[in-house]
C-alpha cells in the first residue's frame, strides 16, 4: 500500500507540471471505492491551482472545489502530455491543457472524491480525524508523548493508526522503532519522554530518507513519472527475517501485529 513517502513522491513528480492547467476532459472507468460526488463534466473548464497532501490523500485544489485522491492498496498515477490508450485498470483520467493525469489501480481500492472545499462534509469525513503531519512543525516530541500516554496498546499499531501521527505505515513503523531501539510490542503509555523523543526523531529521519529515495517499491509502486522507489533496499529490518542485523548481527525476527508483518531485532530492541 502506498504510504506517506510514496504519496509525497507522487505529488512532487507532477504537482509543478499540472499547476495552472485547465481541465478539458474527465474520463471514468470502473467504479472505485467511493463515488466521485459530482457529474464528471462539471469539472471541465476548472483550473488546477496546486496539488498538496494530507496524510495519504493528494489534494488537487481547483479554482472551484478540490479533488481528494487516495491510492488505496495498489493505485498509482501517471502524468504526461500524451499517454497511451487507457487499459482495463485505468479508472480515472483528468485531461488538462498541460497533460493527462491517469489513475491506474488493478484492485480498485483507490478513490477520487470531489468536494466543494476542505470544509465540505465529504472532505471532513475523510480528513477530519487524521493526526499531525510528521514532516511538519506541528509534530513535536512533548505533544507526541502526551498522546501516547493515553494509549495502552502496543506502540507499532498505535503508530500505524494514523490518528496521532499520519503516514507511519508498516515499513516505516518497523524501521523507526528499530532506529529508536524500541520493541514493537512495548505499550505506548509505558514509553518515557526520552524514549519518545528518540522515536520522534527516528520517525522524521526514516520518512525523510524514504522520500529522498523515492519511497518503497515492493510490488508495482512508481511515481507519476514512472520512477520506482529504492528505500526497501536501505531497510534495516523490514523484509529481512532470518538475516543478520546490520548493527549487532543477531537474526532479524518477524511476528504478526494487526494482520501485518512486523520486523525487529531481538537484541537492538529489547524493550
Amino acid at each position: 500500500m502506498p504510504e506517506l513517502p510514496e504519496v509525497e513522491v507522487t505529488r512532487r513528480s507532477f504537482a509543478d507540471r499540472i499547476a495552472g492547467a485547465q481541465i478539458v476532459s474527465v474520463q471514468l472507468g470502473k467504479p472505485l471505492r467511493w463515488a466521485l460526488g459530482c457529474e464528471a463534466n462539471r469539472l471541465v473548464g476548472r483550473r488546477v491551482v496546486r496539488v498538496t497532501r494530507r496524510g495519504k490523500y493528494l489534494l488537487v485544489q481547483l479554482d472551484d472545489g478540490v479533488l481528494l485522491l487516495h491510492l488505496g492498496m495498489s493505485g498509482s498515477l501517471q502524468f504526461a502530455p500524451l499517454l497511451p490508450p487507457r487499459g482495463v485498470h485505468d479508472h480515472f483520467e483528468l485531461g488538462t491543457s498541460l497533460g493527462s493525469l491517469r489513475l491506474h489501480d488493478p484492485r480498485r481500492f483507490s478513490a477520487v472524491v470531489f468536494a466543494t472545499s476542505l470544509d465540505d462534509p465529504r472532505a471532513v469525513k475523510l480528513l477530519g480525524r487524521l493526526g499531525v503531519e510528521p514532516l511538519e512543525e506541528g509534530f513535536d516530541p512533548l505533544s507526541f508523548h502526551r498522546a501516547l500516554q493515553l494509549r495502552r496498546s502496543s506502540i507499532k499499531p498505535v503508530l500505524m493508526a494514523g490518528d496521532i501521527v499520519v503516514g507511519v505505515g508498516n515499513i516505516y513503523a518497523s524501521e523507526a522503532l528499530f532506529m529508536a531501539g524500541i520493541r514493537p510490542t512495548t505499550r505506548a503509555d509505558r514509553l518515557s519522554k526520552p524514549r519518545v523523543a528518540r522515536l520522534h526523531a527516528a520517525i522524521v529521519a526514516v520518512l525523510q530518507r524514504a522520500v529522498a529515495l523515492g519511497g518503497s517499491t515492493l510490488r508495482d509502486f512508481s511515481s507519476a513519472e514512472g520512477q520506482s522507489g529504492y528505500f526497501q533496499l536501505d531497510a534495516m529490518v523490514y523484509g529481512r527475517e532470518g538475516l543478520p542485523c546490520r548493527v549487532c548481527e543477531a537474526p532479524i525476527k518477524s511476528m504478526r501485529q494487526g494482520q501485518r508483518s512486523t520486523y525487529f531485532c531481538p537484541q537492538c530492541q529489547k524493550a
